[in-house]
């Protein structure tokens, strides 16, 4: 599995998203960590986001009925 960041674009920017063929949405949109991503972090294009976490309906489906 690939390491993914999530990154929004800086403020007054437009940054083109190779990987989805549009521009980063202002909410910003979870990418892979690679190189292409790290420069546009490296030259302020871009600002990182922190990861959302999983909710708790997603954590308690995940776990085993039993308790276990």
């Amino acid at each position: 599995m690939t390491k993914r960041i999530t990154v929004a674009p800086a403020a007054g920017r437009s940054v083109p998203d190779p990987e989805a063929g549009d521009l980063l949405p202002v909410e910003g949109r979870e990418v892979p960590d690679n190189a292409w991503w790290r420069r546009r972090l490296a030259d302020g294009d871009v600002t990182p986001k922190p990861a959302k976490a999983p909710s708790t309906k997603a954590v308690a489906a995940a776990q085993p009925e039993d308790g276990k």
